[in-house]
């Protein structure tokens, strides 16, 4: 694989041994067989191969909650289905991300789970890198179910955690901490190495607290479909921003949660905020009628999907958009970056990704003025 130096007048690195993510201006980065090699500040010694004038080089951006995208629906995808969102979530400024399945019986999510294990050898090399799967339900609460099927919901039994680990595949499960057995679950899927995240939850702030003891480090889209902040009865909301081991991932489409509480988020969970997409089906498609979890949903002119009783079901969120967002609320650059990189990178435990640093894989996004993706290498190799 051929050796690439690129320059740019604003780069954004982080460094491998934990230092503070900041710009370079300007900076290069040298990539030699898909890693990155050589990070600098200024301009380097020999000719670039490409010399980027404007917008900033970012890391790749990772996603952990993507249900689908351009008109497919990952837990029940085909073949091309899946081909066509790894290879095009590039456009976006994607380079990895987490697939989604939402509320389903138990053995159809453990059949998708098997699907997805055939599929993934014969998925494009230049695509956006599948890092496991993320399983939102069952074991959600009613009371909170959002747009998941009430009729799916269930206990997070021992015999149903074993059953979805089988695969291997499974990398974050969101739950309900308050559902019998909740804690030993927790303990179970961490102690095998997955993420649990908490979400579609009524449980209190205490409760949310003794997750996080069991072994829960994030919280599923901040604010939607959970108990929230009451002053006399704080929720999942509350404990997300006051506890350092969890994590907010936030949908910062400035719908499902305003300008104002995304800006709250930030400054109440420093470093810890995980932007997602929370994508649907319908994402990067015109208004028109789609899929989310086997049922209908109505991609509308302007908004959010929606099911036909009005929930929001998911997003047409882009992660680059998502960036920009926060940048357009006040969010600092630096940190929004961080929030779609290296951060959700650390938490899943892939210290590869989500940094442009030696050792790194070189995954980047050139992203524009308007910092929407311009071009997106994979591996050093372009991918849009």
């Amino acid at each position: 694989m051929a050796s690439l130096l690129i320059t740019a007048n604003s780069l954004i690195t982080s460094p491998a041994d934990g230092g503070p993510t900041r710009v370079l201006s300007p900076g290069f980065v040298r990539i030699e067989n898909g890693v990155i090699t050589e990070v600098g500040e200024g301009r380097p010694t020999t000719a670039p191969d490409l010399d980027l004038r404007d917008g900033v080089l970012a890391p790749g951006l990772v996603d952990l909650q993507v249900n689908g995208f351009f008109g497919h629906d990952m837990a029940d995808a085909g073949e091309d289905g899946w081909h066509t969102v790894v290879r095009r979530l590039p456009e976006t400024g994607v380079t990895s991300f987490l697939p989604t399945f939402i509320t389903a019986p138990v053995d159809v999510q453990a059949k998708a789970l098997r699907h997805a294990m055939e599929l993934l050898p014969g998925l494009p090399a230049t695509g956006a890198k599948v890092l496991g799967v993320h399983l939102e339900g069952p074991f959600l609460s009613e009371k909170r179910k959002g747009a998941h099927n009430a009729g799916f919901l269930t206990d997070p039994a021992p015999g149903a955690i074993a059953t979805l680990l089988e695969t291997g595949l499974v990398k974050l499960v969101t739950l309900a901490p308050e559902r019998n057995g909740a804690p030993e679950a927790i303990e179970t899927l961490t102690r095998h190495g997955v993420l649990v995240s908490v979400g579609h939850s009524d449980a209190t702030a205490e409760q949310v607290e003794r997750a996080a003891d069991a072994g829960a480090r994030m919280v599923t889209h901040i604010f939607n479909a959970q108990s929230g902040i009451n002053h006399r009865d704080p929720g999942v909301a509350v404990q997300a921003l006051i506890d350092h081991r969890l994590h907010p991932g936030l949908i910062a489409d400035l719908h499902h949660v305003a300008p104002a509480v995304c800006k709250l988020v930030f400054q109440a969970a420093p470093g810890r905020v995980v932007l997602v997409t929370d994508a649907a089906a319908a994402a990067g498609m015109p208004p028109g009628t789609y899929e989310l979890g086997g049922e209908p949903i109505e991609m509308p002119e302007s908004g959010p999907p929606l099911r036909a009783d009005g929930t929001i079901a998911g997003s047409g969120l882009r992660l680059d958009e998502a960036v920009g967002n926060a940048v357009r609320i006040g969010i600092d650059l630096v940190t929004a970056v961080d929030a779609a990189t290296r951060v959700p990178a650390d938490l899943i435990e892939r210290t590869d990704l989500g940094r442009i640093a030696p050792g790194a894989a070189a995954d980047l996004v050139w992203l524009g003025d308007d910092l929407r993706a311009r071009t997106t290498w994979i591996n050093g190799q372009k991918a849009f």
